[in-house]
């Protein structure tokens, strides 16, 4: 009897042990495998849309019967031209943290013109005619530009650039009032093409991952703007000429936009 008893207690001991195990080891958790996220992607395309306004400037107007022999020309307001809006849209490529290009076309509203120069016959001084000069111009820029981020402050993002291109520069509405001869003139609207340049700076705020305010501020050169042929008020004193130019057109220029990431 009591080898039957010692006989069980050993078997039992022996499954005992072979159990345990197996629960000791259900009990130990799992080893905890953790992955790191990956980097978020540096580059990638933007679209960019902007709004802002104008300070428009010249270097003067010319024309090719100015300065007539016998005659004094002087300029009691060498002109200038008043504030318009400017609207653009473009694309842009984010190549890192520190560069990226645009490529951007901008409509640039029409800016009032107006200048004033007073004629004196040289034999004569009492002789003296004035003309009073008052236009439009408005442009489309386009623009391929380079831009450096100069770092990230806080999700503010300063930065500089230039660009190159081309603008197409529209003066029209030219009239020319001598209201003390009672006599005047006016040109057709004329168009051109010519070389352009800007110089940028601003600010960009990262609203999230994708959108960004843009805050900025440009100094474009626009060249050249012409005016089509110009008519005196009496065809009788009409003479063949090629109008009158608006050289070296240049502007300040405030803008605010937004720039969405598309990766």
């Amino acid at each position: 009897m009591r080898s039957t008893v010692t006989r069980s207690a050993v078997v039992a001991a022996l499954v005992t042990a072979g159990i345990l195990p197996a629960h000791a080891a259900d009990l130990i958790d799992p080893p905890v495998i953790e992955y790191e996220d990956p980097a978020p992607a540096i580059g990638g395309w933007y679209l960019r849309g902007y709004l802002g306004m104008t300070n428009q400037n010249f270097k003067g107007l010319d024309y090719e019967y100015f300065n007539a022999p016998g005659w004094e020309q002087t300029w009691p307001d060498k002109g200038g031209f008043g504030s318009s809006p400017l609207f653009g849209a473009g694309v842009g490529y984010q190549v890192n943290h520190w560069l990226r290009g645009e490529l951007t076309a901008e409509y640039r509203g029409k800016a009032s013109f107006s200048a004033l120069d007073r004629v004196t016959e040289i034999a004569d001084p009492t002789n003296v005619m004035t003309n009073e000069y008052s236009a439009k111009k408005s442009e489309w820029l386009l623009l391929a530009s380079v831009y450096a981020d100069l770092g990230n402050f806080h999700g503010i993002v300063p930065y500089v650039g230039a660009g190159i291109g081309a603008s197409r520069n529209t003066i029209s509405h030219f009239n020319d009032a001598n209201v003390m001869a009672g006599g005047g003139g006016y040109a057709g609207t004329g168009s051109q093409w010519d070389l352009a340049w800007a110089l940028h700076a601003g600010l960009g705020y990262e609203l999230n991952e994708r959108a960004t305010v843009d805050f900025g501020y440009s100094f474009v050169h626009l060249g050249d703007g012409k005016t089509g042929q110009a008519h005196n008020y009496d065809p009788a004193f009409s003479r063949p000429n090629s109008g009158f130019k608006f050289k070296d057109l240049y502007s300040h220029d405030v803008k605010v936009g937004l720039r969405y990431k598309l990766n």
